[in-house]
C-alpha cells in the first residue's frame, strides 16, 4: 500500500490505459492517501509556436484537462489531483513526484520500437531516473 502516488497520463486510445492504471492506483493506495495525475504536454518548436495563436493554445490546454478530469472521476471516491505541465514529459513527470513526495509512479508504456534505442522512451527515462518504485504497464498496441 502506498501513501502518495503519482500516475502519469497518456491521452492516445481516449485515455484507456491511463484510466486503468488509476483504477489500480486507487486499489493499492493507503486510506487517506493521495493520487496525482500529471500530465506534461511537450512545448511546441519555436518554428511552429508562431503559426499558433494563443487561443488556439488555451483551447487545447483546456481540452486536455477536461481529459484528465474525466480520467479523475474513474478513482470512484478517491481524491485525485491534477497537475498539467508544459515540457520535457519525464522531466516534468519526476519533478511532480518529487514535489508530492509519492513513494510509487506509474507509467504506460509500449512496446519499444527501434527508435527507443537511440533517444529512449518516457517510460525508460523515468524507470531510469526515478528516486522511487515506479510501476511499469504494458500498453498493447
Amino acid at each position: 500500500m502506498f501513501e502518495s502516488i503519482v500516475v502519469a497520463a497518456a491521452l492516445f486510445n481516449k485515455g484507456a490505459t491511463s484510466r486503468g492504471l488509476i483504477e489500480k492506483a486507487a486499489r493499492m493506495l493507503k486510506p487517506g492517501g493521495s493520487i496525482t495525475l500529471v500530465h506534461v504536454m511537450d512545448e511546441l518548436p519555436t518554428y511552429m509556436a508562431a503559426a499558433v495563436s494563443k487561443e488556439q493554445l488555451s483551447r487545447h490546454r483546456k481540452a486536455v484537462r477536461e481529459q484528465l478530469e474525466s480520467l479523475a472521476a474513474s478513482a470512484r471516491g478517491k481524491q485525485v489531483d491534477i497537475d498539467l505541465r508544459t515540457g520535457r514529459p519525464s522531466t516534468g513527470i519526476l519533478e511532480c513526484a518529487k514535489e508530492c513526495n509519492a513513494d510509487l509512479i506509474m507509467i504506460a508504456s509500449h512496446k519499444p520500437g527501434f527508435s527507443d534505442f537511440f533517444i529512449g522512451s518516457t517510460a525508460t527515462r523515468v524507470v531510469r531516473h526515478a528516486p522511487v518504485a515506479v510501476l511499469v504497464s504494458r500498453r498493447h498496441s
